[in-house]
């Protein structure tokens, strides 16, 4: 009987202890002693505190930990939501003016609860102001086998009376344990884009932002880790934002080591105003840690998008092989030309054909028809479907180029609504080429219809959508006052909601985000796209660091890739035909060239190619990457695509310069490639694509990761792809 009372004690403590919530393999915890909550992933903890006073403390993000007690390290001086309001130490991600011209927030924990998104445990926690009458939730949603966390806020004016304006609302903060950061970043500019820069957090405030609704000088994305982290080793932080507006990332280093990081919508020039029952939601912003290094962190970020992110209808397809018209015919597109071009794609193995820019009425050059999205008559004097079906006939399918949200001043569109665009009275926009104002819902509901219309009429499979303006004279002169500045706000809502209203529509069709170039890759684009326009620079020996730097981000079953052939004398590079498609190959494989110039050794060569890449398709697009040289550190670089179950891998090596020293090459780095990721007792044959005699070594998992072997490529431009397969035992 005693033994009985002693296991009801131990029970009852252990229950006053912990209130365990099971979802996600015990991933949200309710503690009691101290009260708060800890989050919980394969490798990571997140904790927070209630205080006594009722405030929420956000107090430990780091390496895995089982005990739930208070620890000295803790950082116990920010709030989960810190707010403008109080001594303002730390850096706010809410600030609100109520009715009667108060500018500070004071917030109390409500409660707490633990539901369920999506097959995913969700901890929504709900704050209130003390005195007035706003509402704050705050939504973490765990994803523990990735070592993910997604946050986002909602605010809520509960009031009857009395408008509440929102002048800033972040996603969320994010605090460190007390160190030395170096902050890992992407930054660049239109064809520069995905460079990778690094460097020490000092103290103060450093911001990545954006203002012009484009990335293309730093997608939303981050890693911080201590100085001294390698590529597959050592503690990482990362961070990537789901919105394609303007955005803000906001690293607080505190002198005594603290780090406090904030993302999400950049309101500069921007607010909200929340009536009475008003809410707002803003974007989500995710985060992750690994004690894996900069490599582990990519891994687990592409593992999240890949599985949980990207579009689900085509989620788990491999990407097709792509031709596109543009590097090839420019805005010279019609009916003959294509046509004769879509056999020569065919007899290639091409598997999606497209036609970019210049189908339209009225695309004659680069300045006009853009709004009119009506076929042009005389380029395709029987329209689209024609050529449609010769494309399918031949067994590929047919993809089409838009850019919706722009028009041409010289186009029906814009002589017939001129108040549709954005603009300030008094003020000159650009004289040819102006921004839809989508945040109207006239202009929503044209560009839903002309859309709707152009994907019903013709067999269209896919859908690139571009968008080559910089946000600029955002005004709004017809709506309220009081909505003016919330412009930039609902142009997004309605641009998300457009592209989900024509994915409702036509949920087989494939699209594609494009922004001149790499400006739009970011999760919010990312979760209705299924595949990415990287750069508009094309040029093989620029695209190694460009895909290098945005395989640090996004997985490469989103990256397209162009062969091209040399454009004029602009970039001029001395690079093959083979070594353009060994680039190419380390994502979505495409070309845009006028494959009749080429001869019939070149035809010959690019029909292989495109079969090596259909045979290791699979383990690029979907299988983990190891990014084992960085061309940032060397004059070479290597990726290596392992499968998931390590029976295949397939590495790509290239070679970009030549250093010369009298007449010897010398390779900076070193002479040997390690390989990561394979069972280390198993036998591997490893063969070089490139090379049709090479019947392959072997060697053992062990040998490949530690002794590793000869780096492949001997030539400057030159490069080799080697395929290695575990032998069955």
């Amino acid at each position: 009987m005693s033994r009985m009372k002693n296991l009801i004690r131990l029970t009852f403590c252990l229950l006053v202890l912990t209130t365990r919530y099971c979802t996600g393999q015990e991933a949200i915890i309710k503690t009691n002693h101290p009260d708060g909550w800890l989050i919980r992933t394969h490798s990571s903890s997140y904790q927070m505190i209630i205080t006594a006073s009722g405030e929420l403390k956000s107090v430990y993000y780091g390496p895995k930990v089982t005990d739930a007690r208070k620890n000295d390290a803790w950082v116990t001086t920010v709030d989960e939501i810190p707010v403008r309001g109080g001594s303002a130490f730390n850096t706010s991600a809410l600030e609100a003016v109520f009715d009667d011209g108060c500018r500070d927030l004071d917030l109390e924990y409500v409660s707490g609860n633990v539901e369920t998104i999506d097959n995913h445990p969700v901890l929504e926690v709900i704050q209130k102001d003390r005195y007035y009458p706003l509402q704050v939730t705050s939504f973490i949603k765990v994803y523990p086998a990735n070592d993910i966390l997604e946050k986002w806020i909602e605010v809520k004016n509960t009031g009857s009376r009395g408008n509440i304006k929102i002048e800033n609302l972040l996603s969320g903060s994010i605090v460190l344990p007390t160190n030395q950061y170096d902050l890992t970043q992407l930054s660049g500019k239109p064809m520069n884009e995905f460079q990778i820069y690094n460097g020490l957090l000092t103290p103060g405030i450093k911001i990545i932002q954006n203002k012009t609704f484009k990335s293309n000088f730093n997608p939303p994305w981050f890693a911080v880790h201590p100085a001294g982290t390698s590529g597959n080793s050592g503690p990482v932080w990362i961070g990537s934002l789901h919105y394609s507006g303007n955005w803000v990332l906001k690293f607080d280093q505190a002198f005594g080591g603290r780090l406090q990081i904030l993302g999400g919508i950049n309101f500069w020039d921007t607010d909200i105003m929340l009536k009475p029952g008003d809410s707002f939601t803003s974007p989500v912003l995710t985060s992750g840690f690994t004690t894996k290094g900069l490599d582990g962190a990519a891994q687990n970020l592409s593992a999240y998008i890949r599985k949980d992110i990207l579009p689900e209808t085509h989620r788990n397809d491999l990407r097709p092989v792509i031709f596109n018209s543009y590097y090839a015919d420019g805005l010279n597109v019609n009916e003959k030309v294509l046509e004769k071009q879509a056999k020569s794609a065919a007899a290639l193995g091409i598997e999606l054909f497209v036609i970019d820019d210049g189908w339209f009425k009225g695309r004659d050059n680069g300045n006009d028809g853009l709004g009119d999205w009506i076929v042009d008559s005389t380029k395709f004097p029987h329209g689209l479907t024609p050529l449609i079906r010769e494309v399918n006939r031949l067994g590929m399918r047919f993809g089409l180029w838009v850019e919706p949200e722009n028009v041409d001043v010289n186009s029906d569109l814009y002589r017939t609504h001129p108040d549709w665009v954005l603009g300030f009275p008094h003020r000159q926009g650009n004289p040819y080429r102006r921004i839809l104002n989508l945040a109207k819902p006239e202009v929503f509901h044209y560009l839903l219809s002309s859309l709707t219309r152009l994907l019903q009429e013709n067999n269209i499979a896919f859908v690139k959508w571009d968008q080559n303006n910089f946000l600029s004279d955002p005004g709004w002169p017809d709506a309220p006052p009081d909505e003016r500045r919330e412009v930039r706000i609902k142009y997004i809502q309605n641009l998300y909601r457009l592209v989900d209203s024509l994915k409702g529509r036509f949920p087989k069709v494939w699209f594609e985000s494009c922004s001149s170039g790499g400006g739009r890759i970011d999760l919010g684009m990312m979760s209705r796209m299924d595949m990415a326009w990287v750069s508009d620079n094309t040029y093989a020996l620029n695209r190694i660091f460009i895909q290098y730097g945005y395989l640090s981000c996004m997985p490469a079953n989103t990256m397209v890739s162009f062969v091209v052939d040399k454009i004029g004398n602009y970039y001029r590079q001395p690079t093959s035909l083979n070594f353009r498609f060994n680039v190419a190959m380390s994502g979505i494989l495409g070309i845009s060239t006028d494959m009749d110039k080429w001869t019939l050794t070149e035809k010959e060569l690019a029909k292989k190619k495109i079969s090596e890449y259909k045979l290791i398709r699979p383990l690029v697009q979907q299988g983990t990457l190891y990014r084992l040289v960085s061309p940032f550190e060397t004059n070479r670089c290597a990726l290596q695509f392992t499968g998931n179950h390590t029976d295949s891998t397939v590495v790509l090596c290239y070679n970009m310069a030549a250093y010369l020293q009298g007449s010897q090459v010398v390779i900076r780095g070193s002479s040997l490639l390690r390989l990561r990721g394979l069972q280390p007792d198993a036998q591997y044959s490893l063969k070089n694509l490139d090379d049709s005699d090479d019947k392959g070594r072997m060697f053992t998992g062990d040998e490949l990761m530690n002794v590793g072997i000869e780096w492949p490529v001997r030539e400057a431009y030159n490069s080799k792809i080697l395929l290695l397969e575990k032998l069955k035992r």
